[in-house]
């Protein structure tokens, strides 16, 4: 599972319905709905606020505003409220490690995406997170 800190639109099309299942996974564990990846370290920081499942529609609306915009069509009702979700902060060092990690699964699959992101100086973060200095997280798996 991988709920990436970079804003969608620097995924492909694999990789953007990969993010969309696997984050429906996760609000499912967040809901306590599902017994597997329950200590997954990806859903660290959504388990750490205050609201997590909350937090995780927020995520996944923005996932679906990104396929919206690609023509593809994700059922919406699959996401509930996300009232004024908090930001989440994230590290430089995480996005720099996800930049690179995202990288080598588009130079296999999607050369034009690759060389975009590749050649992109300021990456955007997902909007439900706040770039702050520091390594890559402490829950990620290297």
């Amino acid at each position: 599972m991988r709920i990436w800190s970079l804003h969608p639109k620097y995924l492909d099309s694999k990789g953007l319905v990969a993010l969309w299942r696997e984050t429906l996974l996760a609000k499912h564990v967040l809901e306590g709905t599902t017994k597997g990846y329950r200590n997954h370290p990806q859903l660290h920081r959504f388990k750490t606020t205050n609201h997590p499942v909350n937090h995780i529609n927020s995520y996944l609306s923005t996932i679906l505003e990104e396929a919206k915009q690609r023509g593809y069509h994700f059922d919406e009702s699959k996401i509930g409220s996300s009232m004024d979700a908090k930001f989440i902060p994230v590290t430089t060092g995480q996005l720099v490690y996800e930049q690179n990690h995202l990288l080598g699964k588009l130079r296999v699959r999607d050369l034009a995406k690759y060389h975009m992101l590749n050649e992109t100086i300021d990456i955007e973060v997902h909007p439900l997170f706040n770039l702050v200095e520091g390594d890559v997280e402490d829950w990620e798996i290297q």
